[in-house]
């Protein structure tokens, strides 16, 4: 068994998120009473109790990556596993260095809320727009995007598995892509909820911005290979995730590349931390002969731990 991590992206999270785990993991509150004091501000209110500050970027990004590598230690020590290779989408992709060594887990709180901020302030609300395209080929989709762009700038912004591309841009491109992708016989197309065009070139002054940030931060050699989202290839080395991590931004993300990368590299085991199990479906829709298996609550613990144990 050679098992892959893959780490949940923004847009996974719930009110609630995690509280199980806090309740009954010395280990998980350890980690989760660490990002308050880091992070200065109470986590558990965030994740727990009724609140708006949940789904704004700057603090949803920290609070993803606090509970994903709380998990991950977890796991770490009560099932006794490590992964051979490590990945996430978008933002899990900062959890994924955290896993591989490169990162501390303080310096990685910080940067993600400052990126999630960044993001947040890159565009005003209202003026980009991102839709999931079912059904379509990677060529097709981006020659209507070049051809809707000539209303208003618009990109492929995920490639997230065979059959399911995000698109993203100013929102009257996505109107015009999406007007287009009917046209040629799209499967299924559907707008989605958020604050941004995220992983476009909308996002050049982020990008710009999170880079000034970057050059302030030290990473470490990476212990683990982190497959990263910008070519869906392995990181080659310490000094090459400064520039990935500003890139990654306002590049497209090709999950579905990582994904690939890792099953070529022997990983037969895919474990999904964090909330949600959206990534788990991505692997699936990949490859359906590796195992697949999401953690976030104690019923998925339960069913991971039958999962390494051949049970």
């Amino acid at each position: 068994m050679k098992i892959g991590f893959v780490f949940s992206g923004q847009g996974a999270q719930y009110l609630g998120m995690g509280h199980e785990f806090y309740t009954n993991s010395l280990i998980f509150k350890q980690f989760i009473d660490l990002a308050s004091e880091v992070l200065d501000f109470d986590l558990p209110h965030l994740l727990f109790e009724e609140n708006e500050k949940l789904n704004q970027t700057e603090y949803t990004q920290p609070a993803i990556l606090a509970m994903s590598v709380a998990i991950s230690e977890m796991i770490k020590e009560k099932l006794n596993i490590t992964p051979s290779m490590c990945a996430g989408l978008s933002l899990g992709e900062y959890t994924a260095l955290v896993e591989s060594g490169a990162l501390d887990f303080e310096t990685a709180l910080k940067l993600v809320r400052k990126r999630g901020k960044l993001m947040q302030e890159a565009v005003p609300t209202g003026v980009g727009a991102m839709l999931a395209v079912m059904g379509m080929e990677r060529d097709v989709i981006q020659k209507v995007c070049v051809e809707a762009s000539e209303v208003a700038g618009v990109y492929p912004a995920n490639y997230n598995m065979p059959g399911q591309i995000v698109i993203g841009g100013y929102k009257e491109g996505v109107a015009k892509a999406q007007e287009l992708l009917n046209e040629a016989g799209a499967k299924r197309l559907i707008p989605l909820n958020v604050s941004g065009p995220f992983h476009t070139p909308l996002l050049k002054e982020a990008s710009d911005n999170l880079e000034k940030v970057l050059e302030t931060i030290t990473f470490n050699e990476m212990s683990i290979p982190v497959v990263t989202n910008v070519t869906g290839e392995v990181i080659s080395d310490r000094e090459a995730i400064r520039s990935t991590l500003t890139k990654q931004v306002m590049s497209p993300v090709y999950f579905e590349d990582c994904i690939r990368t890792m099953i070529s590299s022997g990983v037969d085991t895919f474990i999904e931390i964090g909330p949600g199990k959206t990534l788990s479906s991505f692997i699936k829709k990949n490859d359906r002969t590796v195992k697949v298996q999401h953690c976030e609550d104690l019923k998925t613990f339960e069913k991971l731990e039958l999962l390494v144990s051949g049970k």
